[in-house]
């Protein structure tokens, strides 16, 4: 059973009515991956979403919780095996969090090589004003020739978008992105073979609630309107990219795509 839409990127044990959210994604076949925070998250999570065929779990530790979490990693590394899905994790350098980015890094690196060293990961990367940072260290490790790294809300330059597709990332795009007129114009400059949709739900809202997995038809309608094609046209196209994403993971681990019986 093939998916009918994607979300990238979405927090689904964030919100009061996780099973209900898991139920909505198969009914309306959003293929979802549900990144986690902590390690500490993730089995529960996995449980939960076990009998789903659109939703699956990623194993994460956060960069904005590196400095409480940081012993984490050793936990991450011990679950790493169970899955190919990896997300949320990256770097954070806002005024916020740049007293830990040191500690980010450190923890960053590891992540990244433990990928490498099992290969066929899939990461949805948090990168907020670090593209750089995060480029350097996909590059460093070489990480383009043992997994895929999608880079979720990207707000970099031209510039490190370019270096970002020379690497062979991905970019989910969700609706907050598409209001900027400067994100806008970025997102129309990507390679479209390399777009997916994603909510962030539930940190992006949808009208006057907190954005559901199936409310992402909505960010590829307004997707479709910048791209200046057809919303049927962009659906399409996001399914053909995830599709290709997942064979490209695929060729060094036994996993399924998403929503797919092969």
């Amino acid at each position: 059973m093939r998916p009918e839409w994607v979300d990238f990127h979405c927090h689904v044990d964030l919100y009061a009515d996780h099973l209900a959210i898991i139920d909505e994604c198969d009914q309306a076949k959003v293929a979802t991956l549900a990144v986690t925070t902590t390690p500490k998250a993730w089995q529960r999570n996995q449980e939960l979403a076990a009998s789903s065929k659109f939703v699956r779990v990623a194993l994460g530790l956060h960069p904005q919780l590196v400095a409480e979490r940081a012993s984490e990693v050793n936990l991450f590394e011990k679950l790493l095996e169970y899955t190919p899905y990896v997300g949320e994790v990256g770097l954070d350098a806002g005024p916020q969090f740049y007293s830990s980015f040191p500690e980010q890094e450190r923890i960053f690196l590891r992540i990244i090589s433990a990928c490498v060293e099992q290969g066929g990961k899939i990461l949805s990367v948090h990168s907020v004003r670090s593209v750089g940072k995060v480029l350097q260290h996909l590059e460093r490790l070489r990480f383009a020739h043992h997994g895929q790294a999608v880079l979720h809300w990207f707000t970099g330059t031209a510039a490190e978008a370019k270096r970002a597709a020379e690497l062979g990332c991905y970019f989910s795009i969700n609706s907050e992105m598409l209001k900027s007129p400067k994100h806008r114009s970025l997102i129309t400059k990507l390679p479209r073979d390399r777009l997916l949709s994603e909510t962030d739900g539930p940190f992006v809202t949808y009208v006057d609630r907190p954005a559901r997995p199936v409310d992402v038809a909505s960010t590829v309608a307004n997707l479709a309107e910048a791209l200046n094609i057809t919303p049927e046209a962009t659906r399409v196209l996001i399914i053909r990219n995830l599709t290709n994403l997942m064979k490209n993971s695929k060729k060094n681990i036994p996993y399924t795509v998403h929503g797919s019986n092969n």
